[in-house]
């Protein structure tokens, strides 16, 4: 999609007018009142790549705020949306070749496999950071290396259990457990009265990462320790995957080729009970036309994900990050892009316009009214800020990238559940799966 000055003078004002609660200034009073702004090259245009929507809020309000930013600039900025799981291949492809879009928004610690190909922003996230509130630690930490940030924390697509409240109580629990005894129980209830939960256990960049993350690290496993020693074949994970394979189960069948998008069609389709998801599963059917999805709403819940024998939250979400190439023609036109994007005119109806779906990185954005005005948003208020990192508790880098990338932890418990290998079977690949890279 590509917009232009003519465009946006035409068609701009209207959308602007109808953004969903949103409070916009005019894009000359905005400007006028940064303290930081970059004045884009003369003739710039950019190409910005960032994942394909879940909630259709999310893309208008996207599409939205980059109208008023080319209205302001005269900047033509083109979108191009690609499936979560093609985003990390053409980015890395882009770094690669040196040309490709000059904006890519990706996913977790990818900047961390080629910084070197990255334009330094830490001007702008320091601004940001100084005039929202301050980054959470887990954004910086996805974001920095040796001390200059090589991408710009957009958030996380924050996952909760999703459940039907109807069918959870008549399996006798008021509400879907956050302790993984109780959860295994409730599964086993559910199964009983075919009513089967259904998690990703497919290579799903989002949902299939992170209930398998959250779960090892849940019960103390972890693939490297604080010294990036892989400590993967231990005790501690052989106990979450003799675990998950008894929660697989009471799953529906099918689970072990999801991506992204099955469990959203299994839940809203009544095929499952529970679910690992965003709230992207509760927008649809509270957006939707048709009486039965909105009566679907209804009985939808939200609860934060279980607590494992470790005592305390051990959540990984789907974090997501803009990373602006050093081939970009047009760095400058760049950064004001992102600035314009990140600031509360645009971020915080953004928000509002997928309810949610993107938790924020940034602390102030915790009083977006998004979370409070309906109690089934508020639980994902937290995520980024309560959230652990891939290759928790090491560092991140490279090794910690492409182990992420090539789904050493989700595959290991695939493998479990599938019966492919014991539990300790595939600990013991997995580990060596992982020391391949951390050990160049």
């Amino acid at each position: 999609m590509k917009f232009t000055r003519r465009d946006v003078l035409q068609t701009g004002a209207g959308l602007a007018a109808g953004a969903v609660g949103s409070k916009l200034l005019g894009a000359g009073g905005a400007f006028a009142q940064d303290s930081l702004s970059f004045k884009p090259e003369e003739g710039a245009s950019l190409r910005v790549l960032r994942w394909r929507r879940f909630v259709e809020g999310d893309e208008v309000q996207w599409l939205a705020n980059t109208k008023k930013f080319t209205e302001a600039t005269g900047v033509e900025v083109r979108i191009d949306n690609e499936s979560w799981e093609d985003v990390r291949p053409k980015a890395a492809v882009a770094a690669n070749v040196g040309d490709g879009p000059d904006i890519i928004v990706g996913w977790f610690d990818d900047p961390h496999q080629y910084p070197d190909k990255l334009v330094d922003l830490t001007d702008l996230a320091g601004y940001l950071g100084n005039k929202y509130g301050g980054w959470y630690p887990v954004a910086e930490r996805y974001a920095t290396r040796d001390g200059r940030w090589i991408g710009l924390p957009l958030g996380a697509a924050g996952a909760c259990m999703v459940y039907r409240q109807s069918w959870v109580q008549e399996a006798g629990f008021e509400e879907f457990p956050r302790d993984y005894q109780e959860v295994l129980k409730c599964a086993q209830a559910l199964k009983k009265n075919n009513r089967p939960m259904g998690m990703a256990l497919g290579n799903a960049v989002g949902d299939g990462n992170g209930w398998v993350h959250t779960i090892l690290w849940g019960f103390g496993g972890k693939m490297v320790d604080d010294n990036n020693e892989v400590v993967l074949n231990s005790d501690e994970t052989v106990a979450a995957l003799e675990y998950v394979k008894e929660l697989y189960e009471n799953f529906v069948p099918g689970t072990l080729s999801w991506l992204d998008s099955n469990n959203n069609k299994a839940f809203l389709a009544g095929e499952i009970s529970a679910t690992n998801n965003g709230i992207s599963v509760y927008y649809a059917a509270k957006m939707s036309d048709d009486a039965a999805m909105k009566e679907l709403a209804k009985d939808i819940y939200h609860v934060n994900m279980p607590i494992g024998p470790v005592g305390k939250p051990t959540e990984l979400h789907l974090f997501t990050q803009a990373m602006l190439f050093n081939y970009s023609k047009y760095p400058n036109a760049a950064k004001e892009y992102l600035r314009f994007m990140w600031e509360r005119e645009q971020y915080e109806p953004w928000q509002q316009a997928a309810i949610g779906y993107i938790t924020q990185p940034l602390a102030a954005y915790e009083q977006n009214p998004i979370w409070t005005e309906d109690p089934k948003h508020t639980p994902y208020r937290d995520c980024v800020k309560n959230m652990l990192w891939n290759g928790y508790s090491g560092d991140l880098g490279y090794a910690s990238a492409v182990a992420m990338a090539d789904y050493i932890v989700v595959n290991m418990f695939a493998e479990a559940c599938a019966g492919d290998r014991s539990p300790k079977e595939a600990a013991e690949r997995a580990a060596k799966r992982a020391e391949r890279y951390y050990r160049v």
